[in-house]
């Protein structure tokens, strides 16, 4: 079994799935690093890394393209334009891509952890997604969705999601640091 000190954790250390990840980082003994930019309200404090403006920009991206791949407008695009920057960062951070949400029936995932799916995906990364509704991990196929039992196998991951994290997927986060690592 790997162990979890030579593997870092990418995250943006806000409430729900991020605070999660991190909290799993810890007891594990992984390494964390948690992106923020000035102004941004997080509930986790870890190794945070405030990201410059030229830092931001380097994860800029037109807010048109973005409601145009999810199938949905955002409200306050400046302040949504930093988060997509931030998550961008993330997800060009870490290898694997770990993320708590919900799947929608378009294949995209809700909210603006869905911007860090899309990325995932056009990097190429290796992409799972829990979906709370269906309480199961799925694995992005390059084309479709399918159902998986991930573990941590790259040094560098990322672990994002929704804010509103339930029960169950608190125990998926902390069930994939356990096949990955075993017991903490």
């Amino acid at each position: 079994m790997a162990d979890a000190k030579d593997f870092t954790l990418y995250s943006g250390g806000l409430k729900g799935a991020e605070s999660e990840f991190g909290r799993c980082a810890e007891r594990w003994g992984a390494r964390e690093v948690t992106y923020s930019f000035e102004g941004h309200v997080m509930e986790r404090e870890k190794n945070v890394k405030v990201l410059s403006e030229d830092e931001l920009r380097l994860g800029d991206v037109s807010m048109e393209i973005v409601c145009k791949r999810m199938g949905r407008r955002y409200g306050n695009a400046e302040k949504i334009r930093r988060v997509m920057q931030s998550i961008f960062h993330i997800i060009n951070s870490g290898h694997d891509v770990f993320v708590v949400g919900r799947i929608m029936d378009d294949g995209t995932v809700k909210g603006g952890t869905g911007w860090g799916v899309e990325l995932a995906k056009f990097f190429n990364r290796p992409l799972y997604v829990y979906d709370q509704e269906k309480e199961s991990w799925f694995a992005w196929s390059g084309v479709e969705w399918k159902t998986a039992e991930p573990v941590i196998s790259s040094r560098t991951y990322a672990g994002t999601g929704t804010r509103y994290l339930n029960d169950a997927g608190r125990q998926a986060i902390e069930d994939l640091y356990r096949r990955s690592f075993g017991e903490a």
